[in-house]
């Protein structure tokens, strides 16, 4: 796992401006440092070594150095891709898996992307023709960011921060990002929180040549069920996890796992068996699931190493995780997780972890109606309909929301699974300028349009598999990850994983039975009945309480009344959400969690000297 900066234009002191990137990312790769300058552009690399320990530093280079690569991440098919290539003619000069990308893009070309099997992020510079190639991997496990310069130039790199030591980089908020974030909890534009900073989509590829950027999709999910039984969706399962785990552990030094006490993270580390396992709780008992991860370590031998967190530690934190998260993220499973990757790299250089599980097999029990809901849904759907209408236009009332999602469509309710500030509220709390920006429909709605025909549960999984996986989950699997230097690697999000995912029928993801379902059943295979069958509680943190302490209450009051919050909210509506909150009047606080970060993140990039 590595991180890599560059740029492309006229930069006269290149080495300089790289070495002061570089510098940035240091996390990233703090094992060795690659660079590759001339008068046209500045490759840098900052390396964790993993595989190819003795020999894998980049830009790595074709054999008459016509090409030249930098690459974040892991192929695990490159032992047969190697072997394709040498007998095609190659020569390689390292063991590693980053050298079969630029002998794959020489023989291949931009078609390269689809013999690929892994988690990643690279550049492949032309040095002849001056022309660029960069794609990300499928899912969006690893990040890779971009930026034009007014001179047609090009600064690109593994994290934003990067750019901001950058001469032609000009720092400035995105007044269209921080409404729907409001909403969603994360970003979700393809531009960022840094205006004309934009994310390279998963399952996508960038050229650049003479000045021009040209983006183009080369995978997407396609659910196309099968009529296959319950027995077959569940050996497809069984087999095909078994096989990603293998190639998600090879690596050449020490591999550990991400354990809570779900069915996703226990499956993975009872396929893998590491020799330590790693958890995290809070002092709160109905907060911490680390005695169930505990309870399944011994029961596989394994050495379960563990940790609880305080309040004080996430607070004083705070800015940190947000420095390294590069966006405004408000999720609030982030502080665990970066407390938890603290913990691993103390002992390992990689983890594997159980994201993606959910968004593939169905197991988010927002997928299914509530017993309510159904119930509900028994009245004829004009009257329901109409109910709906009439819902959303009033103040929030017990109810509302079960009348609003008994007579819609799953378009016209379904985000994901947050949802902070309806869109009108967000409106209402912001000043003027930062109000303007796309509706929720007209984020939802292109993805939505890719799957019109299929039922609403496969409607809600692409949804997150396009969003939420990406913006939310994974951009703090990788960011809080890497703040400590360490390797987080997901057999799920596997392209092979996802094709079997595309087949099974979705009442063996959702049914009245569970979600995930088929899932489960194949981890009974593997796993004790009780961790089988346990309900997904994900990271949960005791926000809600903390914001109804003194110290914690007057931390957030103070920083609402900040003269610079001013210029994006209306403090007076601030302050009522915490006092409401802080008195019990209203359980508000995910709401104010939500706009803290952003205040956190604005202060750290923009007020404070980084």
């Amino acid at each position: 796992m590595c991180g890599f900066v560059g740029f492309l234009d006229n930069t006269l002191n290149k080495k300089e401006v790289l070495s002061n990137m570089l510098d940035t990312i240091i996390h990233r790769g703090p094992d060795q440092i690659g660079e590759f300058i001339d008068n046209n552009i500045a490759l840098g690399f900052r390396r964790l070594s993993i595989i190819g320990v003795d020999n894998g530093l980049q830009p790595l280079f074709n054999e008459d150095n016509s090409l030249a690569l930098v690459f974040n991440g892991e192929i695990y098919n490159y032992k047969e891709l190697r072997c394709e290539l040498i007998d095609k003619g190659h020569i390689f000069k390292t063991n590693t898996d980053s050298e079969v990308l630029v002998h794959c893009y020489e023989e291949f070309g931009e078609e390269m992307v689809n013999k690929l099997r892994g988690m990643f992020a690279f550049v492949i510079y032309d040095i002849f023709n001056k022309n660029i190639f960069a794609a990300r991997d499928h899912f969006g496990i690893k990040p890779l960011y971009y930026y034009k310069t007014n001179d047609n130039g090009l600064i690109f790199g593994s994290e934003i921060k990067s750019f901001l030591k950058h001469p032609n980089f000009k720092k400035e908020v995105n007044k269209d990002a921080l409404k729907p974030y409001l909403t969603f909890q994360y970003s979700v534009l393809e531009e960022t929180f840094f205006k004309g900073v934009f994310k390279l989509q998963p399952g996508h590829y960038i050229t650049f040549k003479n000045g021009i950027l040209s983006t183009n999709q080369y995978f997407d999910i396609t659910f196309d069920q099968k009529n296959i039984s319950l027995k077959q969706s569940v050996n497809d399962i069984e087999n095909v996890l078994k096989e990603s785990v293998e190639l998600h552990k090879d690596s050449e030094v020490p591999v550990g796992a991400f354990l809570s006490g779900g069915v996703d993270s226990s499956y993975i580390v009872a396929n893998l068996l590491p020799q330590k396992s790693f958890s995290v709780g809070f002092e709160q008992d109905s907060f911490n699931e680390s005695s169930l991860a505990k309870e399944l370590s011994d029961s596989l031998n394994i050495e379960n190493i563990q940790k609880i967190i305080t309040a004080d530690e996430c607070f004083d934190n705070l800015s940190e995780i947000q420095y390294h998260m590069d966006e405004p993220q408000s999720n609030p499973s982030s502080l665990p997780l970066y407390f938890l990757s603290k913990l691993a790299r103390e002992h390992v250089t990689v983890v594997l972890s159980g994201e993606g599980a959910d968004e593939i097999f169905g197991g988010y029990e927002w997928y299914d109606d509530d017993d309510i809901i159904k119930k509900y849904k028994k009245v004829p759907y004009i009257f329901r309909k109409t109910a709906a209408n009439m819902a959303r236009k009033l103040p929030n009332f017990k109810g509302r929301t079960t009348i609003i999602k008994g007579g819609s469509k799953v378009e016209d309710y379904f985000i994901g699974q947050a949802l902070i500030f309806e869109e009108n509220e967000a409106i209402k709390i912001l000043t003027p300028q930062y109000a303007k920006s796309k509706s929720i429909k007209e984020i939802t709605g292109p993805i939505y349009d890719k799957v019109k025909n299929q039922d609403d549960i496969t409607k809600k999984q692409y949804l997150d598999l396009k969003l939420w996986l990406q913006g939310d989950i994974l951009l703090k699997a990788d960011k809080m990850s890497m703040a400590h230097s360490l390797e987080l690697r997901v057999p799920f999000l596997d392209k092979e994983v996802m094709k079997v995912g595309e087949s099974i029928p979705t009442i063996y993801k959702v049914n009245n039975k569970t979600t995930k379902f088929a899932l489960r059943e194949a981890a009974r295979k593997n796993l004790p009945e009780e961790w089988a069958k346990r309900a997904k509680k994900g990271f949960p943190v005791p926000i809600r309480l903390w914001l109804q302490e003194e110290k914690y209450y007057k931390m957030v009051r103070n920083v609402f009344n900040s003269d610079y919050t001013s210029e994006f909210f209306n403090k007076i509506d601030l302050i009522n959400l915490l006092e409401n909150h802080y008195n019990g009047k209203i359980n508000n606080a995910r709401k104010i969690y939500t706009i803290y970060v952003f205040l956190v993140w604005y202060k750290k990039f923009f007020i404070e000297e980084i």
